[in-house]
This record gives C-alpha cells, sequence and structure tokens, in this order.
C-alpha cells in the first residue's frame, strides 16, 4: 500500500466560488492545486474542476482516479456527460501535471460526494468535494441540494429521488421569490427540536451528513501531546489488499492500542501492530467489507483518527438471462451466474419491482441467482431485468394459451320418449371445467337432469326425455374460446300393433379390441367390455357360453338355463339394452382366456357367433439365478426363462444387484438384455452381493425373480514372485520364492509345487498338501535329469498365474570347495572377561556338506570345556561360564574329502589386576611428596593401562584421589599441610577396572620448614589504548547488525558508548558486551534513524581513548 502524504489543511473558513467556478486551496502534499471543497453548479450548465500534481519528487508518473462516494469509478462513466482530461507542461521547469474533469450539462443526478485520488510508486494523495445542484423554476429560484451521507455504505452517490419529486410538484404551484438563506448558519444557531423542521422547509435530505458536518466544522483542533504525526483523514484500499495506518508517537517506548469502531482490535495473522522506534503501523491484510470501518490510534487520554474505505470490485454476470417462451401454468426459472457468491442481485420487469410481489420467489445458491415464477399467466408477458453493480441482463418471457383439444366431440341425439339422452364429450385436459347451455340457457341439474366431470370425460343425462327436452345443447369449457353443440331430436312413434316376426342377427363390430374377425386380446387386470348388436322381432334371447358354461339372459320368456347371470352381478357378467347385449369382465385374469359362444334365439330363429378372447400379462419372473463364476470385480450370472410368458413373446431382461444386508436395489442395464447369461461389472472384491431379474415382454415387467445365493468377487493372486533354485543334490531341489505382489480380498492359503521333465506336459504336484511358506525342497528327483518347476498360489478363487523358472535345473550334486565366512569382528583379537558369555557363530559352505573340526593351540578341544555344535552351514563355539584358562588360540578346520579350509580365533579372557607392590615415600620436601612403587605381579592377562593414587589425613581419614590414570610408576603428592600425617594407597588399573586389593603407605608427616622464593612484582599500570577501532558500515534496515573493537588498559577501564556524542542508555534496541577486552555493541532490527556517528570511549584513572565510526542504514522498500 502506498504511503499516505498529508496535505496541509487550508487557513482561513471556506471562501464560496465565484460563478461557479472551482477555486484551488493551498496544499503541501503532492496536489499543486485541489477542487474546492463545496461547488454549487446551475442545472444545466457546464462545471469543470481541475486538480494539479506535483511530480518533481516521484519516481514515476503519477495516476490520478476520479470517483463518486465511496467506490464507483468515473472513468467508467466517461462520455458525451463527463469528460476527462489530462496535460503535461514540458516546457517549464516544473513537472507539473493537470487533470481535469467536466460536467456537461449538470442534471440534478450529479449532486453529491466526490474524491479524486492521486497515486505514485510510494506515495498518495486524496482529497474530496461535494456538488449540489441548484434547480432553476420560471416563476422564482428554489435551491434543491443533493448531499449523500457518509455513512451511506453502498447506497453513497446514489440520485436522491425524494428531492426530484418535490421539485416536480413545486413545478406545478410555484412560489414566490424568497431572499436565499443560509441553512449552515440556521443550522449552527437552532434548537436540535428545530433540526427536522428546517431540514422540511428548505427541502434538506442528507440531514445527518449535513449535522456531522457542522460538528467538525464548530471544533476546534486540538493539539496533540501523544502524536508527531497522527493518521491520514481517510484510507482507501481495494477489496482483497492490505494496508497500513501508520502514525508516529513522541514517546518510543509508549504503548499504543488499536480500535476498529470503539472496539479494541487484538493481534492476528490479519491485523499485524508493528513499533518501530517512535512510528507504529497497523497492517489489515486481505481486506474485506467489515474492514470499513473508523480506526483510532489511542495513547492514553490522546487519541487519533481515520477511516478506510474498502472499494468492493463490481460483479459481474457470467451467464446471461435466457428468453422463456410457456403456455399458461407452466414454471418459469430465470436463471444467472454472477462471478462472486453473495452478491447483491436486483430483479425487475418494466414495471414491476419483482422482490415486491409475494407471486414471485427468489433463490439463491452460490453464484446461482434464480426467479422463479410458479405458474405463468398472460399477465406475467414482458421483459425481466437483473441488475448488479457492475453487469445487467434481460430477458423476455412469452406466455401462451393453452390450446384445448377435442378428443371425443358430442354427438346427435335422437331419443323417444320415457328414454334416457346421453351427451358426452372429451377434452384433452382433465381439470377444465364447463358449463352446459341449451338453446343459449343455462342448463341446471335437478332430479331428472345430472351433470358429470369425471376425468377428461363430460357428461349431460337426461333421464325420461320429454317433448320439451328436444333442442340445441352445448357444452362450453371455462376459459376457452370454444363450445361443442349437438342438437336433442324426440322422436314420437305411433304404430299400430301389427304382429311381426323377424329372425335373430348377431351384428359384430370387428373394429375394437379385435386383432382379427374373432379374437379379441386383453391385458390382465383391465375391464373388457364387449358390446354386440343384436336384431330380431319379437325380442330373442341371448345366451352367452364358454365351454360348457351357459351365461343367459331373458329377453322374452327364456327357457331354464344353467348357471343364470342376471345384470350386475359377478365379476363376469352379461348386461343387455334394447337390441344391445353387453358382455363384460371385471379385472381380467389367465383363466378368463377360451372361446365364447353367443347364441340368439327366437321363435323366427337362431343365430351364433364364437369369439375367442386372449388374456396377456406381464410374464412370470425368472427362474433359478445363480452366479456360475466370479472375478475380482465381476461376476457372471445365469437364469431360465419364465415358465409363462404372459402371452406375448420375451423381450429381454433387466437385471439388478445389492449388497447383502442392505435393502438398495442399483439397476445393471436400463436398456433391454436379450440373452440369460450376464456378466456384471464393476463390483467391489471382498463384499457379499446378491441378484434379481425381472423379465420383459409388451406388456410390461415382471415382478422380481428370486435373490440369488449370495456371492463374493474375489480374484486369486497374482504369480508368485523372484522363483530362484536355492540348493541341489542327486535327489532333491530347494526352490525358495517370494509372496504375490497382488493378493486380494481372497487371502492366500497356501502354495502347489510342480515339476515335469524337460519335453514333457505332464506337470506333477510335488507337495500334497498346500505349502504355507515361501521355499520347500522337492525329494525323490531322478538324478541327472533336466527338471522345470513352477509355483502357484491358491486361494478361495482359485489358482494364481503360475511363477516358472526360465531354464531347467539339472538334478546333481554340486561340488563346492569349503569356505569359511569368518565375522569380521573375530579376524582380530576376541577379548572377553571372566564369567561372561562366549557364543561365537562361524558361517561356512562347501558341497557335499564339510566335516568341522576344532581345535585349541593345536590340540583338539576339551568337551567337558568348550561345547560345539555344527550344522550344514555354521559351526557354533559356545563356552558358557569363562575362564583365563579358556585364553588361547581356536582353529576351525573345516574338511571336503582331501579339500580344507582353516580360520584362527584368538580369544583372551581377562580380569581385574592385582595391586601394586613395594609402595613407598622416598622423598618429602615443603608441601610435596614422592612416590614410588613396583607394578603388580598379575596383570589381569592383560596390560595395565595405569594407576589411581589416593591420600588420606591421619585427622580426618578420608581419602582424596591425588591422581588418576597415571602411567608411570611414580608420583609427586602436591598441596599438602605441613606439620600433618598422611597415608597413600595405589590401585593398579587395566582394561577390566581398578584392581579390588590396594597397597598402603604407613603414615609420615611434613617438615615445618618453608622458604617461599623471592621475587618482584611487576607494575602492569597503563592508560587504555584501543588496539583495534571501529569500522565505518553501511546496513538494510530491519536487519540486526554489529559493531566491535577492542581496548587495553590498567586498572581495567569503564566503557561508555555514545551516538552522535550522546550516551546510549538502558534501551532494549542496544545489548553491549565487554569480552576480555573486546567490545561488541550490537543493533537490533535498524530503522533509518539509528544510522549516525557511533563512538566508545575507554575510561580509567590513568587516562582515556576514544574510536569512532559511521553507520548508514538504507531503508527497504515496501511491497503491498
Amino acid at each position: 500500500m502506498p504511503e499516505p502524504v498529508p496535505a496541509a489543511k487550508p487557513e482561513g473558513g471556506d471562501a464560496p466560488p465565484a460563478d461557479g467556478e472551482p477555486e484551488s486551496t493551498e496544499l503541501t502534499g503532492l496536489f499543486v492545486e485541489k477542487p474546492p471543497e463545496q461547488v454549487v453548479a446551475i442545472a444545466g450548465t457546464d462545471v469543470t474542476f481541475i486538480a494539479r500534481v506535483d511530480s518533481t519528487t516521484l519516481a514515476r508518473k503519477p495516476t490520478m482516479k476520479w470517483l463518486k462516494g465511496k467506490w464507483l469509478d468515473l472513468a467508467s462513466k466517461a462520455g458525451k456527460h463527463m469528460q476527462f482530461k489530462e496535460t503535461y507542461d514540458r516546457n517549464t521547469k516544473v513537472c507539473i501535471y493537470t487533470y481535469e474533469m467536466k460536467i456537461i450539462k449538470v442534471v440534478p443526478g450529479d449532486a453529491g460526494g466526490y474524491r479524486c485520488e492521486v497515486t505514485a510508486k510510494d506515495k498518495c494523495d486524496s482529497t474530496t468535494f461535494e456538488i449540489s445542484v441548484e434547480e432553476c423554476i420560471l416563476s422564482g429560484v428554489m435551491y434543491v441540494c443533493f448531499h449523500t451521507c457518509r455513512d451511506a455504505g453502498e447506497d453513497e452517490g446514489d440520485l436522491d429521488f425524494s428531492a426530484l419529486l418535490k421539485a416536480t410538484k413545486k413545478r406545478k404551484k410555484p412560489e414566490e421569490e424568497k431572499p436565499q438563506i443560509d441553512v449552515w448558519e440556521l443550522l449552527k444557531n437552532a434548537h436540535p427540536s428545530e433540526y427536522e423542521k428546517i431540514a422540511f422547509e428548505y427541502g434538506i435530505t442528507d440531514l445527518r451528513g449535513m449535522l456531522k458536518r457542522l460538528k467538525k466544522m464548530t471544533v476546534e483542533p486540538k493539539h496533540s501531546e501523544a502524536f508527531l504525526k497522527k493518521l491520514e483523514s481517510c484510507y482507501s484500499v481495494e477489496k482483497g489488499k492490505k494496508i497500513v495506518l501508520t502514525c508516529e508517537v513522541v514517546d518510543p517506548d509508549v504503548q499504543v492500542k488499536w480500535l476498529k469502531n470503539g472496539q479494541e482490535i487484538k493481534p492476528s495473522a490479519k491485523y499485524i501492530m508493528e513499533a518501530n522506534g517512535n512510528i507504529r503501523t497497523l497492517t489489515i491484510n486481505k481486506a474485506s467489507l467489515a474492514d470499513d470501518a473508523a480506526y483510532e490510534c489511542v495513547v492514553g487520554e490522546d487519541k487519533c483518527f481515520t477511516e478506510v474505505f474498502v472499494k468492493e470490485p463490481p460483479v459481474t454476470i457470467t451467464k446471461l438471462m435466457d428468453d422463456y417462451h410457456v403456455v399458461v401454468g407452466e414454471r418459469v426459472e430465470f436463471e444467472i451466474e454472477v462471478s462472486e457468491e453473495g452478491a447483491h442481485v436486483m430483479w425487475s420487469d418494466q414495471e414491476l419491482h419483482k422482490e415486491k410481489d409475494t407471486k414471485y420467489r427468489f433463490k439463491k445458491d452460490g453464484k446461482k441467482h434464480t426467479l422463479i415464477i410458479q405458474e405463468a399467466t398472460l399477465e406475467d408477458i414482458g421483459m425481466y431485468h437483473a441488475w448488479t453493480n457492475g453487469g445487467h441482463t434481460k430477458g423476455e418471457l412469452e406466455v401462451e394459451e393453452k390450446q384445448l383439444e377435442v378428443l371425443q366431440d358430442i354427438a346427435d341425439l335422437t331419443v323417444k320418449a320415457t328414454d334416457q339422452a346421453v351427451f358426452k364429450c372429451e377434452v384433452s385436459d382433465d381439470k377444465v371445467t364447463g358449463k352446459w347451455y341449451k338453446d343459449g340457457v343455462e342448463v341446471l341439474p335437478s332430479d331428472r337432469i345430472k351433470m358429470t366431470h369425471i376425468g377428461r370425460f363430460h357428461r349431460l343425462t337426461i333421464d325420461n326425455v320429454k317433448p320439451e327436452d328436444a333442442g340445441d345443447y352445448t357444452f362450453v369449457p371455462d376459459g376457452y374460446a370454444l363450445s361443442l353443440s349437438a342438437k336433442l331430436n324426440f322422436l314420437e312413434i305411433k304404430i299400430d300393433y301389427v304382429p311381426r316376426q323377424d329372425p335373430p342377427k348377431i351384428h359384430l363390430d370387428t373394429t375394437g379390441n379385435m386383432v382379427s374377425q374373432n379374437t379379441i386380446i386383453v391385458v390382465a387386470g383391465n375391464k373388457l367390455r364387449l358390446d354386440v348388436e343384436i336384431t330380431g322381432e319379437p325380442a330373442p334371447t341371448v345366451v352367452w357360453s364358454k365351454g360348457d358354461q351357459v351365461r343367459t339372459l331373458q329377453r322374452a320368456d327364456p327357457p331354464p338355463c344353467r348357471d343364470p347371470v342376471t345384470e350386475a352381478t359377478g365379476r363376469v357378467r352379461v348386461e343387455s339394452r334394447k337390441d344391445l347385449s353387453c358382455f363384460v369382465i371385471e379385472g381380467a385374469e389367465r383363466d378368463d382366456e377360451g372361446n365364447y359362444t353367443i347364441c340368439v334365439t327366437n321363435p323366427a330363429g337362431e343365430d351364433k357367433a364364437v369369439l375367442f378372447i386372449k388374456i396377456v400379462d406381464v410374464p412370470d419372473p425368472p427362474e433359478h439365478v445363480k452366479c456360475t463364476s466370479v472375478g475380482e470385480d465381476c461376476a457372471t450370472v445365469i437364469w431360465e426363462p419364465p415358465k409363462f410368458d404372459g402371452g406375448a413373446p420375451i423381450k429381454g431382461y433387466l437385471m439388478e444387484r445389492k449388497k447383502k444386508g442392505s435393502s438398495r436395489w442399483t439397476k445393471l442395464n436400463f436398456d433391454v438384455y436379450e440373452s440369460t447369461t450376464y456378466e456384471a461389472k464393476r463390483m467391489i472384491e471382498g463384499v457379499l452381493y446378491e441378484m434379481r431379474v425381472f423379465a420383459v415382454n409388451s406388456i410390461g415387467l415382471s415382478p422380481p425373480s428370486l435373490s440369488s445365493k449370495p456371492f463374493m468377487p474375489i480374484a486369486p493372486t497374482s504369480e508368485p514372485t523372484r522363483l530362484t533354485v536355492h540348493d541341489v543334490t542327486d535327489s532333491t531341489c530347494v526352490l525358495k520364492w517370494l509372496a504375490p505382489e497382488k493378493i486380494g480380498a481372497g487371502g492366500l492359503d497356501g502354495y502347489v509345487i510342480e515339476y515335469c521333465k524337460e519335453g514333457d506336459t505332464e506337470w506333477v504336484v510335488a507337495n500334497q498338501d498346500l505349502c504355507e511358506k515361501q521355499g520347500f525342497t522337492v525329494r525323490g528327483l531322478p538324478v541327472g535329469e533336466k527338471i522345470n518347476f513352477r509355483v502357484v498360489a491358491v486361494n478361495i478363487a482359485g489358482r494364481s498365474p503360475p511363477a516358472t523358472l526360465q531354464q531347467p535345473v539339472t538334478i546333481r550334486e554340486i561340488m563346492e570347495h569349503p569356505k569359511i565366512r569368518l565375522p569380521r569382528d573375530l579376524r582380530t583379537k576376541y577379548i572377553r572377561k571372566v564369567g561372561e558369555k562366549i557364543n561365537l557363530t562361524i558361517p561356512f559352505q562347501g558341497k557335499p556338506r564339510p566335516v568341522a573340526t576344532w581345535y585349541k593351540d593345536g590340540q583338539p578341544i576339551d568337551p567337558k570345556m568348550v561345547n560345539v555344535r555344527n550344522s550344514n552351514v555354521d559351526s557354533i563355539l559356545f563356552i558358557r561360564s569363562a575362564e583365563r584358562e579358556h585364553s588361547g588360540k581356536y582353529e576351525l578346520v573345516l574338511q571336503i574329502e582331501n579339500m580344507e579350509d582353516r580360520a584362527t580365533i584368538e580369544i583372551r579372557i581377562v580380569e581385574k589386576p592385582g595391586p601394586p607392590a613395594r609402595v613407598k615415600v622416598t622423598d618429602v620436601w615443603g608441601f610435596n611428596a614422592a612416590l614410588e612403587w613396583d607394578p603388580p605381579t598379575d596383570d589381569g592377562n592383560c596390560e595395565i593401562t595405569g594407576y589411581t593414587i589416593q591420600k588420606a589425613d591421619m585427622k580426618t581419614k578420608e581419602w582424596f584421589t591425588v591422581y588418576e590414570h597415571n602411567r608411570r610408576t611414580n608420583c609427586t603428592a602436591s598441596d599438602l599441610i605441613m606439620g600433618n600425617e598422611y597415608m597413600f594407597r595405589v590401585y593398579s588399573e587395566n582394561l577390566c577396572g581398578l584392581s579390588e586389593d590396594f597397597h598402603t603407605h604407613l603414615p609420615f608427616s611434613i617438615g615445618l620448614q618453608y622458604k617461599p622464593n623471592p621475587y618482584k612484582e611487576k607494575d602492569m599500570n597503563c592508560v587504555p589504548k584501543f588496539t583495534q577501532p571501529l569500522v565505518d558500515r553501511s546496513v538494510v534496515a530491519g536487519y540486526s547488525t554489529a559493531i566491535s573493537c577492542s581496548v587495553r588498559g590498567f586498572p581495567k577501564p569503564k566503557i561508555v558508548w555514545m551516538k552522535n556524542k550522546m550516551i546510549i542508555g538502558g534501551d532494549a534496541k542496544y545489548l553491549i558486551q565487554n569480552n576480555q577486552g573486546v567490545l561488541t555493541l550490537n543493533i537490533r532490527k535498524p530503522s533509518t534513524f539509528d544510522g549516525g556517528k557511533y563512538s566508545c570511549l575507554a575510561v580509567n584513572e590513568l587516562g582515556q581513548d576514544e574510536v569512532e565510526c559511521k553507520l548508514d542504514v538504507r531503508g527497504k522498500s515496501k511491497v503491498v
């Protein structure tokens, strides 16, 4: 973040500009000239604002931004209304940049707060100003001020439409011209209870903002005693960037508090507080909208304030709105996507803000914003818009009336008296209602007239038709410009009774459910209603029969029949109307399939017809579903077709599977699968599954089959790895291998080893039981034959691929020279202490099995003293408790026939040595005594490494060590006390430690004469003198450094460090060290203020000396 450059406040009060032109103010920051703080512009005129920047001290060209409100960048509004200009005078020596903003034909919407902000590489400066618009009226002058509240948040800078409305109303009723009144003076002198009255009277729309500014104007600035440099008046930062607030305090050691909106800020990763000398900084990382607030730096009772403005980047629309074309009643979803989550989106159409209408629902899902219209109507037609602060999109909605189709029209009816008339129609929408009309008059229901609406069918039933019922009947659906009409004709017949006889006749309709002339197909569960027209005089008797069953309905006086069926009786029944016989089967079943005969008779004759009714149904479920094989992630399932195909050919099958214990079935195929064998894939190894199958025909889906037995996808392991031949004899072969790389959920049960002769194809199993180890010895092999070997891993899923040797193995004993592999630690002298255990393992090789023999010092070892165990590959020498007689040279001889190999091991058993012999005092002088002794007679079987000498005063008899690890057999005991008697004892020491016994010399006394040697004390006094001076240094700010020198002098001189001739006190930033005359001054994280001349002064009673150096601290640039 660039460092803000403070600007000096202008002296004196605010002077109004002349003729609307901006006035300049005097500054000390980057600005040479600023726009005036208050500008009153007349609507319809042009106004220009000028700002000049001095770039003499800048490293690069400055950048200027003109802003309205908090964050609205006016560069995006450049055009006919707003124009921006930048000029630079190259003729003058002063580098001045001139920036102009021109507003052409000012409108009331241009009123508000503005800010111009100039930034360079490491500096920035800003200034604010306000524009008020003066509205001109024909009959007078009215001033309407448009202000923006500084606490308005995101709405700052928008137009004040309430003021515009007030101005419009006043145009209708012009007022007399009033003298201009200074509203600021009026508010300053008014009582707070009169503020709202004044605001209403003079059209003030931003009363809160004016009161805040009035309060700042009346309060005189108070001089701060705690701050050298206060915080800037405001800071601006983009969302997500870093900002640094900096102030300078008087006391470099004082503690400060940082407040945000009055609440103390705690240090965190987001808020970093630093103190560097007198500079106090607050760093805000990744600024968000929540950081847009007022901040304070508090030192005791003193405070300094600032305000941080966080500029939110505009939210753009990444997915535009689509157009919709729907019919009435359909759901509409206008969806857009924006660039950031949680962004504010405003919806509206041409006339109405949709968020105010409860008919519309809004949905937010991350970056998606959706406007939902549950049921579209014709009123919803129009253009819909969506706005963000950085984008706009629109979509058109077209709504059409839903077309209503007539599936069955009303037919004309001709009925006789007392008959029933039924008007019936069918439309496409089952929710549509309607009304019936007769000759244009609405028909009302009564005991004789009934109107019904069932699904898509509308019926008008008229019982006991009368002559006045004749006329035109119309059905009008509600909401549709549609009508269905039919005519009811009343037939009045007068017949003289003349006996007539016509033979009966059956008239079959072959256009309905019949697939042929005498076959009818019915889906099981559906209803069959077969209407057969019958003619004949007198009325014939109708008899329906299936096989030997007979169903009759008497139309005259029928003869008795078997199994009579009356109307509305039973599932299978016969209904009759005049000239019509209806055969009905409710809920057809498979047993209803067969030949049906209808026979009609009367005195004039007889007629018959045979019909075949075929019942079709969904097939039975498939049978015997089972799993035949499994793989790592697959399984093969087979089944048998269903016994009954439902009367229609089987088209295929659908399969489902589930995990055992679960109730959730998963479909395996969506297209019909024709075969009865299916391989299910993408299964999890080691999990139990169950399968079931559905059969499919043209009627539908069968019930599911019984679930298969649970099965588990398991794959055999991969082949064993690294199969090698470990050993071969005349009849055996030792094989070794490693486990398979991939074992899987089935685990590993063991291995099978197989072999065959070279050229044969028949493999012989070498092990009857599974081998669980990774090695096996194949026995009983023929000598001299070439044999191939292979190893197979076995688990519950079966055998793995075999691991085979690349070449056959010749079965023959291989002669190998004996070779002893002596360990490295046994190639040197092997030393152990008495009583320790010795266990030596000597590996060897050789074929056939060699003979191992041990010797000690050229003689065979005694098995009572040393234990030996030999194997095919090594020989072990074991001594349970070592003694010194076990020391010696041990030799291992390895023999195979006339070949041999030898290895020698030297073992030495050691223990603690004996005590020294003949300890005596040979001489005594002053405070000293000379001792001598002889080496011990027993050295413990190893070299004596030294002696330990101790002394004891006869008064205390406490022993003190005089010497340790003394290599000689004599020593001198010093620091003895004259007149006392002493005893001495000496220990011998070897690899095992000190000897347990010791030799003691009897007490003796020290002489009383002491003659010190005369000497002359040397005078060491000298004046302080620096032997190494200070050296000039140049360091980078923020990195600790040190300066050093060296001094000598006696008495020890006093050291004083100074900076710029000022003594450095107890500042924690400096660390002073003095080590044997080497003087060091450490400076922790120096800043540019720490540069200067440093000196070091050394003083004692004989004189003084001083050295100095120059320290240059280079600043480092800040990176935002």
